[in-house]
């Protein structure tokens, strides 16, 4: 079984992508997929606090995908694929309190779990190109 903060980053993934590529409200979705989930209140917290993270930096997340992806246009990326990107790079960028090294690697889960063929590579890729140019 997955860990309570994989699950919540679960929660959080798709919830941002109910959102993005067919408009649902995002609050009363993420209530609902924590309900479904049965996420504790940490778990809950967290998946909150992604979810907020994401949206309150949403350009400069999205700005930081295009540098590092300057071949794929982030509005013609796969919803999914695209906001795994978001969530890892609020935690490595902006979060700052998840390491690296495991914001990639639960990227990269997440991408294999959800996404097509290609997307654990690509997320990868990517995810490897943001954190050469993190400091912290």
């Amino acid at each position: 079984m997955a860990s309570p903060r994989r699950r919540a980053r679960i929660a959080a993934l798709q919830a941002l992508y109910e959102w993005d590529a067919v408009g649902h409200p995002l609050e009363p979705t993420l209530d609902r997929l924590i309900d479904e989930e049965k996420l504790n209140a940490e778990a809950a917290a967290f998946a909150r606090e992604l979810v907020r993270g994401v949206v309150d930096n949403l350009e400069r997340i999205d700005a930081i995908i295009a540098r590092a992806a300057p071949q794929w246009p982030v509005a013609q990326l796969a919803p999914i694929d695209r906001n795994i990107l978001r969530v890892a790079i609020n935690e490595i960028v902006v979060n700052n309190r998840t390491p690296i090294r495991a914001a990639i690697n639960e990227a990269v889960e997440l991408a294999k779990s959800f996404g097509s063929d290609n997307s654990a590579k690509f997320v990868n890729g990517v995810l490897g190109s943001v954190s050469l140019s993190v400091t912290r």
